[in-house]
């Protein structure tokens, strides 16, 4: 991404997609947020002017970092990714101390709090915060960016900057700062106005025709018109339309949350997904699907499925780090199916059905029209359109071992957004290890010490299909949870 930003034909900065608008305007309310926050273990703590140099720098080579949103005081035009002219890097890149003993858990539960609390849509949207004393003399580092600046692969790409290859690199030059743009609400409303009815017109205009053209409205034929558009809307049903009943025990939502994770070896995980015939994405969630069955047994209420929506990712190598480039497809979750292999087949086939649809652009191409619509709407619109109990994304990071300011990165965690659902869970793969963290809804998951004990449990259904060759059974990372027990998992221990 080139650190001069671009300007259009009326000297103005880059837009936001209408997708990143409604993420944006989602920030100000907690049942919309949706931050991305990425939790990272490293093995020793970073030298500190090191560690605030390298986000220095990947902030000048990455616009993004230093960009802020500005909106119209009027909306007279579309709000707009402007390089913020008082951007204080000691503002974003912090550092706190975990209390003694400095566990996992205590890291983890900093984590969750952080996550609960909005970013400043004044600033740019992210912080980084490095939080030494944890145990065994290493650190972490904890990362909050908003949704609205880039999806989970995306950001994957626009922090590559901060990692090196080795402990001890060679210094590197400093980047040229970026340009900064001062642009103020009331002066992008004059600018708008100044284009009216142009404007209006236009962006009415574009986003009628760009939800046709996804369509394949342009036909001469009305008949064939009508066809196509029933075609495309039938075909975005089933890619986000509701495909199962919900649980009956997820139902509740509040604004309290709790994250847990375990570790898993990547070649493992992959023994087990060939030994069945499916990918890492087709044993992962299957063993999730394991985790929630087991859950669910436990609490007397067996089902058969339940709604889970899976984010695929759109992104080409042409598309920037920045924004948005997904869309979620719904499954029928099989969490009735007790052979995990039976499982990855029934998760495989769904997925190719889903990919194969002719609608997995649906999200960007109706985004253009709801982004006109006003906040209320858009938030009772939201609650409308979650046809989804869990919510499981998989984002693959790095091979190789990587650096930051002389520390080595162990693992890396996912704490991802709850939009409504009861639990959101993100694998990450990364140096030979997955991570599976389940954020949860505390009203919705009433017993954390059981659902630790089935995570646990499921996976291990799932890698025992790779036979005696794999490392370690799952682990939880946090070392605190009780040992399993196994009449609880039966169905047969207390409630």
């Amino acid at each position: 991404m080139s650190n001069e930003p671009e300007l259009d034909a009326a000297g103005l900065p880059e837009e936001l997609s209408p997708l990143d608008q409604i993420l944006h305007r989602g920030e100000g309310n907690p049942r919309t947020r949706s931050g991305i926050m990425t939790l990272e273990l490293l093995d020793t703590t970073p030298d500190w002017d090191k560690f605030r140099t390298r986000f220095d720098n990947a902030s000048r080579k990455v616009l993004r970092l230093r960009q802020k949103v500005v909106t119209p005081t009027l909306p007279t035009a579309a709000p707009r990714w402007v390089v913020d002219p008082d951007f204080n890097l000691d503002f974003h890149v912090r550092r706190v101390r975990v209390p003694h003993p400095g566990t996992f858990r205590q890291v983890m539960d900093l984590a969750e709090i952080a996550a609960q609390s909005p970013l400043d849509i004044s600033r740019p949207l992210w912080t980084a915060t490095l939080i030494e004393g944890v145990e065994n003399g290493r650190a972490a580092l904890m990362v909050h960016l908003s949704h609205a600046v880039t999806d989970g692969v995306g950001g994957v790409e626009m922090f590559a900057n901060l990692y090196d290859f080795e402990r001890d690199p060679p210094p590197q030059s400093t980047p040229p700062l970026p340009i900064p743009t001062d642009l103020s609400p009331n002066d992008l409303m004059r600018a708008g106005l100044n284009r009216l009815p142009g404007t209006i017109v236009g962006g009415v205009r574009d986003a009628l025709f760009g939800a046709a053209q996804a369509v394949g409205h342009v036909v001469r034929d009305p008949v064939s018109r009508l066809g196509s558009a029933f075609d495309y809307a039938m075909s975005g049903l089933r890619v986000v339309g509701p495909v199962a009943d919900p649980s009956p025990i997820l139902r509740r939502r509040s604004l309290s949350s709790r994250s847990d994770a375990i570790d898993i070896e990547f070649g493992d995980l992959h023994r087990a997904a060939k030994a069945a015939g499916g990918s890492i994405n087709d044993a992962y969630l299957a063993g999730l699907c394991g985790a929630l069955r087991l859950y669910h047994e436990a609490k007397g209420v067996p089902i058969a499925t339940l709604p889970m929506a899976v984010p695929v990712n759109l992104r080409s190598e042409a598309d920037p780090a920045g924004g948005n480039r997904f869309v979620g497809v719904n499954l029928a979750a099989p969490i009735g199916v007790s052979d995990p292999e039976l499982r990855i087949q029934d998760i495989r086939s769904q997925m190719t059905r889903k990919r194969d649809e002719r609608a997995m652009d649906m999200v960007g191409a109706i985004a253009p029209v709801v982004s006109l619509l006003p906040d209320t709407v858009l938030e009772s619109m939201a609650g409308a359109f979650v046809n989804s109990d869990v919510q499981a994304s998989n984002v693959p990071v790095y091979a190789g071992d990587t650096f930051i300011a002389g520390a080595k990165v162990l693992r890396q965690y996912g704490l991802g957004p709850l939009p409504g659902v009861a639990m959101m869970v993100v694998l990450i793969s990364r140096s030979g290890y997955c991570t599976v963290t389940a954020r949860y809804d505390r009203a919705a998951i009433t017993d954390p010490d059981l659902l630790a004990q089935c995570l646990l449990a499921g996976f291990d259904e799932v890698l025992a299909l790779g036979g005696d060759g794999r490392a370690v059974p799952a682990t939880f990372t946090a070392q605190t949870t009780p040992p399993a027990d196994s009449a609880r998992l039966n169905g047969s221990g207390p409630q």
